[in-house]
């Protein structure tokens, strides 16, 4: 009887880490936060606003090139994980984690929003996945990716590390979902300003930071205000 109460107390003690270790994960709680706000058409923002946006990413500027595909991009998030054995168990460890977002804002209509991208937190979809190991060599992209942060794709006797990489990024005219303090700015011109010279710009509160993504759950129902 104590066994059966001691491995309840076990399954039940995993499964809570489990399920806080889900519930407050970086991808679940932006996730939320998106999900949870209806969105607001541009034209209507009041300044001052908190409010979440969908519409299409657009360049401003030179576009960034994303490290591993080498395609354009506004956004990318790259992360690289390395297969490591501890005794008769093994794990993927985060070796290299790297977020950079360019100059972007987002298209809603005849409107757009420039994203001060200075404090973001994000949930990029991995779309491209690559991977080097036993039998499968690092390419010269990978390799040199793995070098410019500290790294190389083999151990000290030359053999390959078993290692994971998945890239996203946000292209022109991709969907996404921006969640932030909305300000109207005075501009006396720019690439997004309206015929009154003013400029939306969704920004960090004092507490909290721009939510953002392109996860098909944050940007399939966009509710059209109309108020």
């Amino acid at each position: 009887m104590d066994e059966t109460i001691i491995i309840v107390a076990v399954i039940v003690f995993i499964g809570l880490i489990v399920f806080f270790g889900y519930f407050f994960s970086k991808k679940t709680i932006i996730l939320r936060k998106l999900k949870k706000s209806a969105s607001r058409r541009i034209a209507n923002i009041t300044d001052g606003e908190y409010a979440k946006i969908t519409g299409k990413v657009e360049y401003s500027g030179t576009p960034l090139t994303a490290p591993l595909s080498g395609r354009s991009c506004a956004y990318f998030h790259v992360l690289v994980e390395q297969r490591v054995s501890t005794g008769k168990s093994s794990h993927w460890k985060t070796i290299i984690e790297e977020e950079v977002a360019g100059s972007f804002g987002i298209r809603d209509g005849d409107y757009c929003a420039r994203i001060d991208s200075n404090k973001v937190k994000s949930y990029i979809v991995d779309d491209r996945k690559y991977t080097s190991g036993f039998m499968n060599d690092a390419s010269e992209v990978l390799e040199r990716y793995l070098k410019n942060h500290g790294y190389e794709s083999e151990n000290f006797m030359g053999m390959n590390k078993t290692i994971r990489y998945r890239e996203g990024i946000l292209e022109e005219g991709e969907i996404i979902a921006v969640l932030g303090k909305c300000r109207w700015l005075s501009v006396e011109s720019g690439q997004w300003s309206d015929t009154y010279g003013k400029v939306l710009v969704i920004s960090p509160t004092e507490k909290d930071t721009v939510y953002l993504s392109d996860d098909p759950e944050t940007v399939k129902q966009l509710t059209m205000d109309n108020g």
